[in-house]
């Protein structure tokens, strides 16, 4: 560990508070890609491993796959002295640094994962489990929400499936899924939930215990540190996927005790069967009214939750915009360069495209310039507790 905290500070005096990190690629084996992510058409298939779909950013998370690298989906330093370092070591060993003093004292990491997913078909219908369930497994919940980017082609099925009918709930009917999972032979599942367009430039909050099956929009999403996962839907994309998707994360005495019933006795039934689900879990962009500057422009994409935030950027070409934050923060820059506290930045160039910048730099003034002749988009991503006054969606009852 002190070799490791030798090379982060290292790293954060190099970059004056800011590091560098490579993409962190990331395959799945029952979807086919989107084939947006910016790699070249051979770098897609990866064998048994599936296709690469995703790509995780500023990531202390491994993926949960049944094959494949055991650092698959941890995102690691773009260091000048070669070394080879993941960032949940960096930040095991130098949390402080990284995260500031305090807050390293009230959290043991970033808390966060925020991914891109780009699939070419529709997500099978699933949940993340709450709180209570994942602990059994040893994990944690998964709370997130998507941002769906404005310049990008949303794909076949730009539509999400979010809950089920609300007559479900209001009549207990709750074992109306049951034979779906207990057959596992199709995707008529489907037809007791309500799909959603995916609007570009738009997106949504969606908490932990509620099916969904998202839309085939490219997506950029924020969430909780967790890759839990109960699938519903037993054909998608043409083929049947393993039914031990349907139990990877249920503990094995609930398996045994109750079978396809555990997964129903993990939803959060209440919110599954909100009639006005869209009213209460739609995200618009939000202006950060202290943002206002001649420059750009500053919206809130993700928040209505203390565990994570994050805003989207705009700088205009010849312009620059200045700001400070909260505390640590990792960027994905989406289109345009310039440069980033000094920093050169490029969307789309996986060597200069993600950075994370710790909390004593990020609190003070960062000026971000845009050298380019379109707009400068950059996304910011924040773990928990970070941004208390973000804003909350304003429950709708009729």
């Amino acid at each position: 560990m002190t070799g490791i905290r030798e090379i982060v500070k290292n790293a954060l005096e190099d970059g004056s508070g800011v590091l560098k990190l490579k993409p962190a690629w990331v395959a799945r084996d029952f979807l086919p890609p989107g084939r947006r992510l910016g790699l070249t058409e051979k770098e897609y298939n990866v064998g048994d491993r599936g296709f690469i779909c995703e790509r995780w950013l500023a990531s202390v998370t491994r993926a949960d796959n049944a094959v494949g690298p055991k650092d698959e989906g941890l995102s690691y330093l773009n260091v000048t002295s070669g070394e080879e370092l993941n960032l949940r070591d960096a930040v095991a060993a130098a949390g402080e640094l990284i995260m500031g003093t305090q807050y390293a004292k009230t959290h043991s990491g970033l808390g966060r994962l925020a991914k891109i997913y780009d699939f070419g078909a529709r997500i099978p219908y699933h949940i993340h489990q709450m709180e209570k369930d994942a602990k059994l497994v040893g994990a944690n919940s998964k709370d997130e929400a998507y941002y769906f980017p404005e310049d990008v082609d949303t794909g076949p099925h730009p539509e999400t499936f979010f809950g089920v009918h609300p007559y479900i709930v209001d009549e207990k009917k709750y074992d109306i899924l049951l034979p779906y999972l207990v057959e596992w032979k199709d995707d008529m599942i489907l037809q007791h939930s309500r799909a959603y367009l995916n609007v570009p430039g738009e997106g949504f909050f969606l908490p932990s215990g509620v099916l969904h099956a998202p839309g085939t929009a490219l997506t950029i999403e924020l969430q909780e540190d967790s890759d839990v996962f109960s699938m519903l839907q037993a054909l998608n994309a043409g083929k049947i996927i393993s039914k031990e998707l349907l139990f990877k994360d249920v503990c094995k005495e609930d398996r045994e005790r109750k079978g396809e019933k555990a997964i129903l006795d993990q939803l959060d039934w209440p919110i599954n069967g909100d009639p006005y689900f869209y009213e209460n879990h739609h995200l618009p962009n939000v202006l950060v009214e202290e943002s206002r500057q001649d420059g750009g422009v500053e919206h809130w994409v993700y928040y209505n939750t203390t565990k994570f935030s994050g805003k989207r950027l705009v700088v205009k070409p010849g312009a620059s915009f200045t700001f400070t934050e909260k505390g640590v923060f990792n960027i994905l820059v989406w289109r345009g360069k310039g440069t980033f506290d000094g920093h050169k930045i490029e969307g789309q160039n996986f060597e200069c495209d993600e950075l994370l910048i710790s909390h004593d730099r990020a609190v003070k003034p960062i000026t971000v310039k845009n050298y380019g002749q379109k707009d400068l988009i950059i996304i910011k991503f924040f773990g928990p507790d970070i941004n208390l006054d973000a804003p909350k969606i304003k429950l709708y009852r009729k």
